[in-house]
């Protein structure tokens, strides 16, 4: 275990800065098929969301509920799942994906269907935008 944290580089590739709450590190999944945020715990060598200590644990919690309320202003969805798996990128990081009834994987999940489709720049600046502000606002 290193006394640092990075991004693990696949997080990093994958998506874009939102901003950094107390704990979480905020990210945008670069995919506009699913409006889906990252946190990401600033703490290194956790893998799973038992390894925060239960203060932080509760802020962890918090913080994924802001998350919640930020995907929901801004798509408005039938349903948002939240999801810590890390079977692919071991680094602890929460999910949080706006679902609709008429998404491509609707009702399963988001992983392995199709191909990831990156937002336009244009869009991906305003949504970054937008997003902050959102958080801001909570």
């Amino acid at each position: 275990m290193t006394d640092t944290f990075s991004l693990d580089p696949r997080l990093a590739a994958d998506t874009h800065p939102v901003g950094d709450l107390a704990l979480c590190s905020v990210l945008l999944m670069d995919d506009a098929r699913f409006p889906w945020l990252i946190l990401v715990p600033r703490r290194p060598g956790l893998s799973e969301l038992t390894d925060l200590a239960p203060e932080e644990a509760g802020l962890a919690f918090e913080e994924i509920r802001l998350a919640v309320g930020v995907v929901q202003a801004l798509a408005r969805p039938d349903k948002v799942n939240v999801a810590s798996l890390g079977n692919v990128v071991p680094q602890l990081h929460i999910h949080v994906v706006a679902r609709f009834r008429s998404d491509p994987a609707w009702p399963g999940p988001v992983w392995g269907v199709g191909e990831r489709k990156p937002y336009p720049p244009h869009a991906r600046a305003a949504l970054l935008e937008r997003a902050a502000a959102l958080f801001v606002a909570a």
